[in-house]
C-alpha cells in the first residue's frame, strides 16, 4: 500500500474516532441536561400545584379544574393527588402526548427516563394531600433528535471538508515522491531527468536535492565517458584535417560491403589531386590544406545531393579521396563534380590543370579489397589519359539501368500492391548464452519471376530510387503484423527515417500498431543510424511509440558515434554496432579498443548493446569477454523464414 494511500486512510480513521467520541460525549451530556430539565419541570408544576391547591383541598370542582389546567398546559405523563392518611388517589390524571418524529431505535438508545416532583397541600396546619408530577421525555426527546441530526451534519460536513484538505496537502506534499518515482523509472529507460519542482518542505527537499544531484552526477559521468570514447574513435578513424573517415575506416567498410551477401553490387568512387607533393612545394602546406579542406567540402556536398540514403566518403591517402556507396549513381554526378572542380580551379587554388582526376569502380559481395583497390588505380590511370573516361562509365551504367529500370518499377509495384513480400528472419543471441533468443531480426526478400529469392541487398537501392521506402514500410509493417498472430517470440523489424520524417507518415504506422496492441508490445522497429532525424524528433518518436506498446532501436551503429550524447534522453530498447567494427575484434586491438569503449559509455545507461555480422566463434568470445549483451550473425546460422520459427 501507498505512502499516501496509508497517510489517507490514518486521517480518516483517526476523523472518524474524533467524530464518535465528539458525538457520544455531545449525546451523554446533553441527555443528562435534559433528564435535569425534565426533573426539574415536573417539580416546579408540583410545586406549583402544591400551593394553588392549598387551603382549596376540600373544593372537589376547584382541586379537579386545576389539575386538569396543570396537565393540559405541558408535557407531562402523569399528575395525581394522594391523601396522605389512607394513601388513596383523589385525582388522577394520565396520557401520552402527541408523538414526536424521534425512531423508536433513538429511544431504546437514549433510555431518558421521565422527571419526577412531588408537593405537599396543606390545609391550615396540616398536610393534607400530595401531589406527584411525572414529565413526559417526548417533548426532551425530539428537541435531543434534531439537535444530534444538526451536530451530525454539521461533524459530517467538517470532517469530509478537512479529509479533502487532507489528501490535497498530502497530494501536493508527496508530489516530489512521485517525481523520484518518474525520476528513477526514467533512468532504468536510458533517460536522465531531474525533478524541476522543489517541495517546501525540509524533509522531502534534501531527498528531492540528492537525487537530482545523484542524476546530475551520472549524466556527468557518461558524458565524460562518451567524449572519451568519441575522442578514441577521431584518433583511430578520422582524418584530422578534412574531418573525413580516414584509410583505416575505409577499409574497415570496403571488406564489410564485400563481405554482406545482402550487398550484390556497390560503387567506389576514387579522387585524386593532380601533384600534390609538387603543390605542396609550390604554393605552400597552408594553402595546399585549404586545397584539401574544399575538395573534401564538395564531396560531402555531392554525397549529400545524390546518395541521400547511402554513401562512405573517407581521404584514403595524401591527395586521393574515396566514395563508397551502394546506390545507383546518376550521370548527373559527373557533370556536377567536374564543374565544381573547375571552379576550383578558377580560383587559381592549384596551378596544375586538370586540378584532379577521378574514377569509378563496380564491385561485388564477394570480391577481394586489394582487386578492387588495384581496379581503381588503373581507372585513374585511364583517367588521366581519357578525361571522359568517368563519365563514359556512369553513361554506361546508367543505359544498362534504364533497361533495368521499367522491369525493376513493374517488379516492385505488383509486390507492394499485393503486400508479397517474403519475410525471413535471423535470431538474435545472448552473448553468454547462444541458446537463449532474444529476438528475431525480420529480413525482407521478393521473389523473382524465376522463382529465385532475391536479397534486400539486390533491391532496395531501386527501392531507394523509386523512393519506395515508406510504402515499403508499411507493407512490411502490415505482414509483420499479421505473422505474429502465430508467433510467441518478439521480433525487430527496420523502417527508414523516410517513415518517420513527417507526422503525417508516422501517423499511418502508429494505427497499424494501435490496432494490434498485443503484437506492438512484441516488436520493436529499428532505424539505421545514417537515417536518425533531429535528436528532439528522435525523442518524439520514441514517446509515439512507447505509447501504442512498441519500442525504438538503431541498427549499424558506429559510424556517427557523437549521437551517444543523445542516448540517455531517448529510452532506446538497444543499439546494434555495425558489423564492420565486428569482423575480426578477435585478431584488431584497434576494434576492441572501441567496441569496449562503447559498452563503458551504454552501460552506465544500461542501454543494452548488439553486434551485428559475427561471424567466427574467436568474435563472439572477444564480445562476451567484453561484456556485449547479445550478438547476431552467420555464425549462428543463415537466415530462415519467418513462418518456421
Amino acid at each position: 500500500m501507498s505512502l499516501y494511500k496509508q497517510l489517507v486512510i490514518g486521517i480518516c480513521l483517526f476523523t472518524l474516532i474524533l467524530f464518535c467520541g465528539n458525538y457520544v460525549i455531545t449525546l451523554e451530556s446533553a441527555r443528562e441536561q435534559y433528564s435535569k430539565q425534565l426533573t426539574s419541570h415536573a417539580q416546579d408544576a408540583a410545586t406549583a400545584l402544591g400551593v394553588a391547591l392549598t387551603g382549596h383541598i376540600h373544593d372537589a370542582a376547584m382541586t379537579e379544574l386545576m389539575v386538569n389546567s396543570i396537565f393540559d398546559s405541558g408535557y407531562f405523563y402523569r399528575i395525581r393527588l394522594v391523601d396522605i392518611k389512607n394513601g388513596q388517589p383523589l385525582i388522577e390524571r394520565q396520557g401520552k402526548p402527541a408523538g414526536a418524529n424521534v425512531p423508536g431505535w433513538f429511544v431504546q438508545l437514549v433510555k431518558l427516563q421521565p422527571g419526577e416532583g412531588d408537593a405537599i397541600i396543606m390545609d391550615g396546619w396540616i398536610q393534607a394531600a400530595r401531589v406527584e408530577v411525572s414529565s413526559h421525555p417526548m417533548f426532551a426527546l425530539a428537541r435531543l433528535w434534531d439537535d444530534m441530526v444538526a451536530s451530525f451534519l454539521w461533524l459530517v460536513l467538517c470532517s469530509t471538508a478537512c479529509i479533502l484538505g487532507a489528501m490535497v496537502m498530502l497530494h501536493r506534499s508527496l508530489k516530489p515522491l512521485n517525481q523520484i518515482v518518474e525520476q528513477a523509472m526514467s533512468i532504468c529507460r536510458r533517460e536522465f531527468r531531474n525533478v524541476p519542482d522543489m517541495p517546501q518542505t525540509p524533509e522531502l527537499r534534501r531527498v528531492v536535492e540528492a537525487s537530482n544531484m545523484m542524476v546530475t552526477q551520472l549524466k556527468t559521468l557518461f558524458y565524460e565517458q562518451a567524449q572519451r570514447t568519441e575522442v578514441l574513435r577521431e584518433a583511430a578513424y578520422h582524418d584530422s584535417l578534412t574531418n573525413l573517415n580516414n584509410r583505416r575506416a575505409f577499409d574497415i567498410k570496403l571488406q564489410s560491403l564485400l563481405r554482406d551477401e545482402e550487398s550484390v553490387t556497390g560503387h567506389l568512387i576514387v579522387l585524386q589531386i593532380r601533384d600534390l607533393a609538387g603543390l605542396n612545394q609550390r604554393i605552400g602546406g597552408e594553402k595546399t590544406d585549404a586545397l584539401l579542406l574544399a575538395i573534401a567540402d564538395i564531396l560531402r556536398e555531392l554525397q549529400q545531393r545524390f546518395l541521400s540514403h547511402d554513401g562512405f566518403l573517407a581521404r584514403i591517402r595524401g591527395g586521393e579521396f574515396a566514395l563508397i556507396t551502394l546506390e545507383i549513381l546518376p550521370a548527373e554526378l559527373e557533370n556536377a563534380l567536374s564543374a565544381r572542380l573547375q571552379t576550383l580551379s578558377e580560383q587559381e587554388m592549384s596551378d596544375v590543370s586538370p586540378l584532379a582526376h577521378f574514377a569509378q569502380v563496380v564491385f561485388h559481395s564477394g570480391d577481394k579489397a586489394q582487386n578492387i583497390l588495384l581496379q581503381a588505380d588503373r581507372a585513374l590511370v585511364k583517367a588521366k589519359t581519357d578525361v571522359h573516361y568517368f563519365a563514359d562509365s556512369l553513361i554506361h551504367t546508367e543505359d544498362n539501368n534504364d533497361e533495368e529500370h521499367r522491369l525493376w518499377l513493374t517488379r516492385l509495384e505488383d509486390i507492394l500492391i499485393e503486400e508479397k513480400f517474403i519475410l525471413f528472419s535471423q535470431p538474435v543471441f545472448e552473448c553468454n548464452d547462444s541458446q537463449h533468443v532474444l529476438h528475431q531480426k525480420v529480413l525482407a526478400r521478393i521473389k523473382a519471376e524465376n522463382e529465385e529469392i532475391i536479397p534486400a541487398g539486390q533491391f532496395m537501392p531501386w527501392v531507394h530510387r523509386f523512393s519506395l521506402n515508406y510504402r515499403m514500410d508499411l507493407v512490411m509493417l502490415k505482414q509483420t503484423l499479421r505473422e505474429m498472430a502465430n508467433i510467441t517470440q518478439p521480433l525487430a523489424m527496420s523502417i527508414s527515417g523516410e517513415s518517420v520524417a513527417t507526422d503525417e507518415k508516422l501517423n499511418t504506422l502508429l494505427l497499424l500498431l494501435k490496432n494490434s496492441p498485443v503484437e506492438a508490445k512484441r516488436l520493436t522497429l529499428e532505424i539505421d543510424e545514417k537515417e536518425l532525424p533531429e535528436p528532439e524528433r528522435v525523442s518524439q518518436l520514441v514517446n509515439k511509440l512507447n505509447a501504442v506498446g512498441c519500442r525504438l532501436g538503431i541498427q549499424h551503429f558506429g559510424g556517427r558515434f557523437n549521437l551517444v550524447g543523445n542516448l540517455p534522453q531517448w529510452g532506446l530498447a538497444w543499439v546494434k554496432v555495425d558489423g564492420s567494427y565486428i569482423h575480426h575484434i578477435d585478431k584488431e586491438e584497434d576494434k576492441r579498443l572501441f567496441i569496449e569503449a562503447m559498452y563503458w559509455a551504454t552501460r552506465q545507461i544500461n542501454l543494452p548493446i548488439i553486434a551485428e555480422r559475427v561471424e567466427t566463434s574467436g568474435e563472439l568470445a572477444i564480445l562476451n569477454k567484453i561484456g556485449l549483451y547479445g550478438a547476431m550473425g552467420r555464425y549462428f546460422g543463415a537466415p530462415t523464414l519467418l513462418s518456421e520459427q
